[in-house]
């Protein structure tokens, strides 16, 4: 494979298992039985190792290839991107059991579904990132993202309005917060890595 071409590879990886890793999310919070839940994450940290192997090969490449297909910064910008929705799926989901919260909630349950809808969309765009023949597809992608980020937050204020109106335990106001926090950091993540994307295309389409 020409050197430059490597990079390609290992973004759809990484984005591949970004979006198994949202897809696992909603199977997370559709799981009322904690040691099934566990067992679930467990498999989640695997791809979130598994994702770090090639974030690390990315920037292992950077080092030793001269030549990039985009700018270096962009390949770094992207990689630490994409590393990032990782990092905040596997984060939220471990809270859940963590905590011993129960999912079977409004909130959590949107959330999930955004985040799922969030990584796929990403991986969509990064793979049309090889030849950036199909633009449209691309360009949708990322307006999906944004749109996503949006619902979102405004989940997110939805949802703590809810908890502290209906929620009478202290503790769970704040362990179920924390949760809505960093689901929401996740759709901020992808639309962060929407952000670099749109960047690459302006540049080199």
């Amino acid at each position: 494979m020409p050197k430059d071409r490597v990079f390609y590879s290992l973004f759809e990886d990484v984005a591949a298992t970004v979006a198994q890793m949202g897809r696992l999310m909603k199977d997370v919070v559709a799981e009322p039985d904690f040691d099934k839940r566990a067992a679930l994450i467990s498999k989640m940290e695997d791809l979130e190792h598994v994702n770090d192997d090639f974030t690390h090969r990315i920037f292992t490449e950077l080092g030793r290839n001269f030549i990039t297909p985009f700018d270096r910064e962009d390949i770094h910008y992207l990689a630490s991107a994409l590393d990032d929705i990782a990092d905040y799926i596997y984060s939220s989901a471990k809270k859940i059991n963590f905590y011993k919260v129960n999912p079977n909630d409004q909130g959590i349950q949107k959330m999930a579904d955004l985040i799922e809808q969030g990584a796929e969309h990403i991986k969509n765009a990064v793979v049309e990132l090889r030849d950036m023949k199909n633009m449209r597809k691309i360009t949708d992608a990322l307006v999906k993202v944004n749109s996503i980020e949006n619902q979102a937050d405004d989940i997110f204020d939805l949802s703590i309005d809810r908890l502290f109106e209906t929620e009478a335990d202290a503790k769970e106001v704040i362990k179920k917060r924390e949760i809505y926090q960093v689901m929401e950091i996740v759709t901020d993540k992808c639309e962060d890595a929407a952000n670099v994307i749109e960047s690459i295309i302006i540049k080199y389409a």
